[in-house]
């Protein structure tokens, strides 16, 4: 019966440790004016389009050839 207890209290502690870390994140989430959002977001699309036209890749850059299959002789 005992460990009954144990069990219970570990999981009472274990959701109580949950809500803590649900409600810090939620805090922290909150913590933004719109304006920052808006400007992060700017931002973040800014670097996205960058990466997109710097790192595009063309049809003929890619191989269709499974890995490996250098390795073996043709058919």
């Amino acid at each position: 019966m005992r460990w009954w207890k144990i069990l219970g209290l570990a999981a009472f502690a274990g959701v109580a440790a949950t809500g803590v870390v649900i409600a810090r994140a939620e805090r922290r989430r909150r913590a933004y004016t719109p304006e920052e959002i808006r400007e992060r977001l700017r931002i973040r699309h800014a670097e996205a389009v960058a990466g997109a036209d710097t790192g595009a890749v063309t049809g003929a850059d890619t191989k269709t050839e499974p890995p490996g299959a250098a390795d073996q002789p043709p058919r």
